[in-house]
């Protein structure tokens, strides 16, 4: 890989990552449950259901962050592209899909 694809993975990584901790941040807040007095609890449970969905969400995002740090780090250590499994290079096809990708083609899939 030449330095020209790397600099643009790592943009392209650390752009993800700015936009994905805005969206940890935004999945946080706690939602203002309602206050019906009336007896109906519809409102509440459509909140809770609504809060109870993002808290997954952040999980998700939680996640991808961690594995583009991880990627970033790789690329300050040199070592961004290369397999966890094998040893061998990520291609530049699988990277410009997933360019926080750990595993090389064949190692995705078991071969």
């Amino acid at each position: 890989m030449n330095s020209e694809d790397l600099t643009k993975f790592k943009e392209q990584l650390e752009k993800e990552a700015g936009e994905l901790e805005l969206q940890v941040k935004s999945s946080s807040k706690t939602p203002e449950f309602g206050n019906d007095t009336e007896g109906d609890l519809s409102e509440e449970a459509d909140e809770a259901e609504e809060f109870s969905a993002k808290i997954g969400e952040k999980e998700v995002y939680k996640e991808r962050l961690a594995d583009i740090e991880i990627a970033l780090d790789k690329i300050i250590r040199g070592q961004y592209g290369a397999c966890e499994k094998c040893g061998g290079e990520i291609s530049l096809e699988v990277l410009k899909v997933n360019p926080e990708s750990k595993l090389c083609r064949n190692c995705k899939v078991g071969k």
